[in-house]
């Protein structure tokens, strides 16, 4: 490994962490997606209304903002419940927002909108003559989604998923604003105290490129497996 003047093996670690944050942070963005795309589309108009006002916020404040807000103003709010069951009922309980968790939560809750829009469209550009197909088949609305609806809509969703992906993987580099030792911050760090920023942050450049380049593999593996039976796309 690369000693980087005794650098070398936090950077690693910070890499490590990086890669945490965003898998973790995906897997709630999907959940979030997929649950906020069918709520849009869902006749309730309630379901909607909440659906349609979480991406709207989202999308519409800056991520540095949500960040702060939700990390700074999360532990406010949490402190304030706890007080309010002490003075009330006399439990005495302390909650402390762990930065990594408050990362991953605050990544997963914006990316979970842009992945809604996603999720939504490709739901959408699904022809209804094949789920018609399904139910005279005789298939239960789980089969037909199992079977028919979502390998159809993955197909449309996979080049905005890996887009949103992409974007998402940078944006990890905001978890150090709030003090996680990613490998941002272990850099940013060390080119304060040994004044050399290229030897520091081309390492850092060369980590998320590197994420990027095996991301991009699987897409295309995922792209190529879900569009099994429908030709060269």
């Amino acid at each position: 490994m690369i000693d980087l003047h005794g650098y070398g093996p936090r950077l690693f670690e910070g890499a490590l962490l990086t890669f945490e944050v965003a898998v973790l942070s995906v897997i709630l963005a999907l959940l979030l997606g997929l649950v906020t795309a069918t709520a849009k589309l869902s006749r309730s108009r309630l379901l909607h209304a909440f659906a349609t006002l979480y991406t709207t916020v989202i999308r519409g404040v800056p991520d540095l903002v949500l960040m702060l807000l939700l990390f700074y103003g999360g532990q406010i709010g949490i402190n304030a419940f706890t007080d309010w069951l002490y003075d009330a009922f006399g439990i005495d309980i302390f909650i402390n927002i762990n930065a990594f968790v408050a990362g991953t939560i605050t990544i997963g809750i914006i990316f979970g909108a842009y992945m809604a829009e996603t999720f939504r469209g490709a739901f959408l550009a699904v022809d209804e003559g094949q789920l018609e197909a399904a139910r005279a088949y005789g298939m239960n609305s789980w089969k037909i989604f199992k079977r028919v609806h979502f390998p159809q809509m993955m197909r449309h969703a996979l080049p905005g998923l890996g887009n949103n992906w992409m974007v998402l993987l940078k944006t990890t580099a905001l978890v150090s604003i709030i003090g996680l030792a990613d490998m941002v911050k272990i850099a940013d760090e060390a080119t304060k105290a040994e004044h050399a920023p290229f030897l520091f942050m081309l390492p850092v450049a060369v980590g998320y490129l590197a994420i990027a380049s095996v991301s991009e593999l699987f897409f295309k593996w995922l792209t190529k497996r879900y569009n099994v039976g429908f030709g060269e796309t």
